[in-house]
């Protein structure tokens, strides 16, 4: 053992106490996992390791044999997993060890629950899979020398999992990590081979470099046990995403999934293909079931796992896929990339454009498989990520259709309020000569399904998408059509059914509409502070007013976004439409007093903002006109 030097005591960060006394105390229901995460730890450290080497060749030291070592001391209840990637600095194994590196560290800790089981995911989602090796062990040990750093430079850090650690620094020949598990009591069903090899096999068979374990055969007759082991290959040792599909089993898929996310559960869907031709690429991409906990961080890292020809480059490429797309996992595997490729060349590759554009194709298709096949799956597909894929109208004008065509909405057909309608299935159940699909955006849905500008749907038995996301409005301002058929706000501008009304309806609007001049005019004078434009409304049929927005005026949503932010709102007023047969127009008609109609006017008009879901500009004038109304009718 080499001399210890430079001994210190230092502890944990506060969140890695609480999750070390999660994981102490048996987050995983399965234990085993344990193996799995150092496993994969050591699987990037080599990954890191071949990157760096590309510009750096004397890092491999003369060693360009990559491999994972995992071996067992039954009498000292040990386990030990050896490589020989990267390694760490002191000041690394200090931040990678004693802190959860993440920025989202207060979200983890903000998430946990208390229920053991949901918790499990989260310690995935958050990287921190080093820490499970205290599920089985008292103590770990970590011996690691980052690689072109002289052999007197390595460390040694130790810990109980009690809120401190001791760091050292130590002599060690060989780069690499070596990771020391002393195993708690009732956990040494892990020294043993059969039973480690076992888990290899289960978890970790897909990892694209050897991992080896000491062949087990007794000497024979009179021969002494060799001094040193001799080690066998006990997983495949190939990237799975270069094995023809036909050969690959959807454990093996998930299991690799899970490798390359640090997630806990299984992918809702994935499409594996090879490329060949003007363009030769492999990729193999996930769908998650669960969202990460930074997906509405745009800046937040993203992208797939970039190899160019199985030569690992990076971990996040984020040009392969549109920011809407920022959900995908997965690896892409070129050959036409150089294997010096950086992120500012990758963005100015014309290749790289046509990569993009057909893994985008296969990602949207891929989603329209689940969504078809899958019903319930895509329910949680998006419950998950409707809001993000919601972006790509926007961002994606090529894909536009096909990203419509995933979009789920609530509908005035379903009273579960739950965004399950897509745009095909509500053309398909569409009223003859229906040439228009009909949507409204509110704050909840509560609101929206309650909307008096829903009434003449109702009465006529006409579908009405209602959009309750704050990103709806916006959203909608690029979603104009889909299947040559327009989109149309229920609330905005003069509503036209088009042929959904007779002739003998539109006579009739008409002939109303010229009646009530008159009190258009009064209803002008008393409103207008407060309304661009007065009118007959032929959307009502139970509600005395309603306001509309203009054609190209922003609606509630957008304004309070844009209040939100800080941003100026352009100046803009609504339009006031009144129902010419409800009984309170009818009594305001003939209301001879002007100060009393004055009033009167106002009253509704708040009102009508109010089933708007908007927020009075006056709530006290608002209340001691309708209290002066309420004595009067008491008198």
């Amino acid at each position: 053992m080499s001399v210890e030097t430079q001994k210190e005591t230092l502890g944990f960060q506060t969140e890695v106490k609480q999750l070390l006394h999660l994981m102490i105390h048996s987050l995983y229901s399965n234990k085993e996992i344990f193996l799995r995460e150092l496993i994969s730890n050591a699987s990037d450290a080599a990954d890191k390791l071949r990157f760096e080497a590309l510009a750096k060749p004397e890092l491999l030291e003369g060693g360009a044999e990559l491999r994972i070592r995992v071996s067992f001391d039954k009498d000292a209840r040990t386990v030990t997993l050896d490589d020989n990637g990267i390694g760490m600095s002191r000041d690394e194994v200090v931040t990678h060890l004693g802190t959860i590196a993440k920025s989202g560290t207060a979200d983890f800790m903000k998430n946990l629950t208390g229920d053991q089981k949901k918790d499990s995911h989260l310690i995935g989602q958050f990287g921190v899979g080093f820490y499970s090796a205290f599920i089985v062990a008292d103590q770990v040990d970590v011996y690691t020398r980052r690689a072109g750093l002289p052999a007197s430079e390595a460390v040694h850090w130790s810990s109980r999992g009690e809120g401190e650690f001791e760091v050292a620094t130590i002599d060690k020949p060989e780069r690499g990590t070596r990771i020391v598990l002393h195993l708690k009591a009732d956990e040494t069903e892990f020294a043993d081979g059969w039973r480690l090899r076992n888990v290899i096999k289960k978890y970790s068979d897909h990892i694209a470099l050897p991992i080896e374990l000491p062949k087990e055969q007794a000497p024979a007759e009179g021969e002494a046990a060799p001094a040193e082991p001799e080690w066998e290959t006990v997983n495949r040792a190939s990237a799975l995403w270069t094995r023809p599909r036909a050969e690959i089993k959807d454990e093996e898929y998930q299991e690799f999934y899970k490798h390359i996310s640090h997630d806990f559960e299984n992918p809702l869907s994935w499409s594996h293909n090879k490329v060949e031709g003007k363009l030769e690429y492999s990729s193999l991409l996930y769908v998650p079931a669960r969202a990460p906990f930074d997906l509405y961080q745009r800046e937040a890292p993203r992208g797939l796992k970039l190899y160019v020809q199985r030569v690992f480059i990076m971990d996040q490429a984020e040009s392969f896929l549109p920011l809407y797309l920022r959900f995908i996992k997965g690896v892409v595997d070129s050959n036409d990339l150089s294997l010096n490729v950086s992120r500012e060349i990758l963005q100015k590759d014309p290749i790289i454009d046509s990569m993009k554009s057909a893994l985008t194709k296969r990602v949207l298709d891929m989603l329209e498989k689940l969504a078809q096949n899958e019903p319930e799956q895509y329910k949680t597909f998006w419950k998950n990520f409707g809001q993000v894929l919601k972006e790509g109208p926007a961002e994606d004008f090529a894909n536009k259709e096909k990203i419509a065509g995933l979009l789920r909405f609530a509908s005035t057909q379903d009273d579960s309020g739950e965004p399950t309608v897509g745009l095909a299935e509500y053309l398909a159940r569409a009223k003859e000569g229906q040439d228009k699909i009909y949507y409204l955006t509110g704050e909840s849905y509560a609101q929206v399904k309650n909307s008096p500008h829903l009434e003449v749907f109702r009465k006529k038995g006409i579908e009405v998408l209602l959009l309750t996301d704050r990103i709806d409005e916006w959203l909608m301002s690029y979603l104009t059509d889909f299947d040559g058929k327009g989109l149309v706000d229920v609330a905005r501008g003069d509503l036209d059914l088009g042929k959904l009304d007779s002739e003998e309806d539109k006579k009739a609007q008409e002939e109303v509409a010229k009646s009530k001049e008159g009190l258009v005019e009064r209803l002008k004078g008393a409103l207008e502070q407060s309304v661009s434009e007065v009118r007959v409304s032929h959307r009502l049929t139970d509600s005395p007013a309603i306001l509309a927005i203009g054609e190209q005026d922003l609606g509630l949503q957008m304004r309070q976004i844009l209040e939100a932010s800080g941003q100026k709102v352009p100046d803009s007023k609504p339009i006031f439409e009144f129902n010419p047969a409800h009984p309170l127009i009818e009594k305001l008609d003939a209301e001879p007093d002007e100060d009393r109609f004055n009033d009167f006017a106002h009253i509704l008009f708040d009102q009508a903002a109010l089933a708007a879901g908007d927020s009075l500009k006056d709530p006290a004038a608002y209340v001691r006109r309708l209290n002066k109304l309420l004595i009067e009718l008491s008198v």
